[in-house]
């Protein structure tokens, strides 16, 4: 089969048209947001001193370029409801009540949204996210770590054993 007879010249998709009844992702994230109540960092970081638990859901290669919050629990997005629906056996042990406050971030308060409405579909009905995410959490001076510097060389004691070495 040639596939070159395939490809649609440039600046046209083929299924270009939306399926009848699909959604823009502004169009779910929109329903999604209507159906939270999204914090504003420093009141997510006040919920959290209350015993809200505050959940990471970026993956680690962004939380080591960019920082983390201390005492946030990391549970990334792709197995998101599997550890905080109260009925699933993967479920983690403070996943224990439908009741349990959930304030969800990401890096700018997108996918935290769609997240945060998901665990609402669970149950989790006081499931929410940050407005503006870790990005306006750090912008605002709140407690934070890092980044980490994955290349960081090690003292310089070893180095200058190395210098000794080869010289």
């Amino acid at each position: 089969m040639n596939l070159t007879n395939l490809r649609e010249p440039a600046g046209e998709c083929a299924g270009a048209q939306a399926p009848v009844g699909s959604r823009s992702i502004d169009e779910i994230l929109d329903a999604a947001r209507v159906r939270l109540r999204r914090l504003e960092p420093e009141a997510a970081h006040l919920a959290a001193r209350a015993g809200a638990v505050l959940v990471d859901i970026r993956p680690a290669a962004q939380r080591a370029a960019t920082g983390s919050v201390p005492g946030a629990l990391v549970i990334e997005r792709n197995v998101l409801e599997w550890r905080l629906d109260p009925r699933s056996v993967a479920r983690l042990p403070v996943a224990d009540r439908y009741d349990l406050p959930v304030i969800v971030f990401c890096q700018e308060g997108y996918t935290s949204s769609l997240a945060a409405a998901a665990l609402q579909d669970l149950g989790l009905r006081l499931a929410t996210d940050i407005v503006g995410g870790f990005v306006a959490w750090r912008g605002l001076g709140l407690p934070a770590f890092g980044p980490t510097d994955v290349y960081a060389q090690p003292t310089s004691a070893p180095l200058e054993t190395a210098r000794r070495t080869f010289t």
